[in-house]
């Protein structure tokens, strides 16, 4: 069986742990190194249950609680070239820990894949977890939905997917002229027509469960996100389970077991 649960998802912080027999991974610390541990506790985990850390990229609300976690545990850590050589400008007790995210690498049993996404930082990824149970992947962070994302990620049973932004909510909200800009840019973050779209082709692909993660506070809601989505798929005549990520306190778990995906249970706190 193989469970994911995001820990934080938006832009105060995103975390999230894959768990599979035999093997755990987090992607990204982007809240305290105390919440983490206080989250997989839990989960019936710890900091030494974890067998790598992936990053996606290198801003602060992916790795804010990074120098902290290298400190406390002693796994690789996985990053693209680039925001590799980032992440070690900034941290000690890296060096010897870092390794590439470049092509695909296995962890415990489990193939992991990463790929290029369109986001302002250094080497940012998106990655495909190929586990003993199904595949699962994530894709955030990114203002458009790369050529390699169309490439790696059909096939997944369950996908994390960003659905940043309602357009006409982040135009007419209060955000000034060049952050808006940056948002809506090919460097910036997922759309919620965007999301819907890609979700047409995952769940065309074989994908029964979506999730919708990283939706901004001032410039989405749950709501409209689902929305926006759930109307591609169902004109597409496709249902796949559809939910979205509770920004702040850790999830209910997304569960993969014998090839099919259960999920449904309720996000809790996760302290602070």
């Amino acid at each position: 069986m193989t469970t994911i649960h995001t820990l934080a998802s938006g832009s105060s912080g995103n975390a999230l742990v894959l768990s599979w027999e035999g093997g755990c991974i987090l992607v990204d610390a982007g809240i305290s190194c105390r919440r983490i541990r206080q989250s997989l506790l839990a989960l019936g985990l710890d900091l030494p249950s974890l067998d790598a850390i992936c990053v996606t990229h290198t801003h602060s609300d992916h790795i804010s609680g990074l120098q902290t976690l290298l400190k406390r545990t002693d796994c690789p850590v996985f990053a693209s070239a680039p925001a590799g050589r980032d992440l070690l400008r900034r941290m000690v007790l890296l060096e010897d820990r870092l390794q590439e995210a470049a092509g695909t690498v296995w962890v415990n049993g489990c193939a992991v894949t990463a790929f290029p996404v369109s986001h302002d930082a250094p080497g940012s990824r998106g990655y495909r977890f190929d586990t003993p149970d199904g595949a699962v992947g994530l894709l955030t962070d990114s203002g458009v939905v790369t050529p390699e994302a169309e490439a790696v990620l059909p096939g997944v049973a369950l996908a994390v997917l960003e659905a940043n932004h309602d357009v006409e909510t982040l135009r007419s909200g209060p955000y000034p002229y060049f952050l808006k800009k940056r948002i809506l840019g090919p460097g910036g973050h997922l759309r919620n027509e965007d999301a819907a779209a890609f979700a047409v082709t995952l769940a065309a692909a074989g994908a029964r469960e979506i999730v919708l993660a990283h939706l901004s506070r001032e410039n989405n809601t749950p709501a409209m996100a689902l929305r926006a989505v759930e109307t591609a798929l169902s004109a597409a005549g496709l249902s796949p389970r559809l939910s979205a990520a509770p920004r702040d306190c850790l999830s209910g778990a997304y569960v993969l077991e014998g090839g099919t995906v259960c999920s449904g249970l309720p996000c809790f706190a996760s302290g602070s």
